[in-house]
């Protein structure tokens, strides 16, 4: 079956930006090490972070679980104040999912792996947490068990294009896949 030129151009052309589209990852490191210490006291700590191209990280850590949340004003945010309910502490990097936005490339959410404590005798589980990055609507978006699931990565990537641009941060964060971690 032959295909026009013309015909060939426009189907191209269609395609082209379904392709521009795509978002891609970007990683930071979590080092508490590198961060300003923003408050501390008997009950825990809070560090200010570099992100992606100088985006505030808020991290903080209080009965033994951590806290992150991202922008200018992260402690004004509804992820300052969710963690997951087991003891846990955070992986070394985020993945900052950036998508196109007014021709240039903008973080809609990130994803950070949190190592969770199990009963005792039994190894950390590990859960990917999706977070939506939206000033003033910047929140837990989904978890995802990191080792019940096999493409647990793609499943928070996906989760990050596809759940958390339109994601409302008055509901409770959705659980995806096979999840064990507690």
């Amino acid at each position: 079956m032959r295909i026009s030129l013309p015909a060939a151009l426009a189907a191209s052309l269609c395609a082209a930006p379904a392709l521009a589209q795509v978002n891609i990852s970007t990683y930071t490191d979590v080092n508490l090490t590198e961060c300003s210490i923003v408050s501390t006291d008997d009950m825990g700590t809070t560090w200010t972070c570099a992100g992606y191209k100088g985006i505030p990280v808020m991290i903080a850590e209080g009965d033994l679980r951590f806290f992150v949340s991202y922008g200018l004003k992260s402690t004004e945010e509804k992820a300052a104040s969710q963690t997951l309910p087991p003891f846990n502490h955070l992986g070394e990097k985020i993945e900052w999912r950036l998508g196109k936005a007014s021709g240039e490339l903008k973080p809609v959410a990130t994803i950070l792996r949190y190592f969770v404590s199990q009963d005792e005798g039994k190894p950390d589980g590990e859960v990917l947490v999706v977070t939506k990055f939206a000033p003033g609507a910047t929140c837990h978006v989904a978890y995802i068990d990191a080792l019940a699931n096999p493409d647990a990565n793609v499943m928070a990537q996906k989760a990050a294009d596809e759940t958390a641009p339109e994601f409302d941060c008055a509901k409770d964060p959705e659980t995806i896949g096979t999840f064990k971690a507690w």
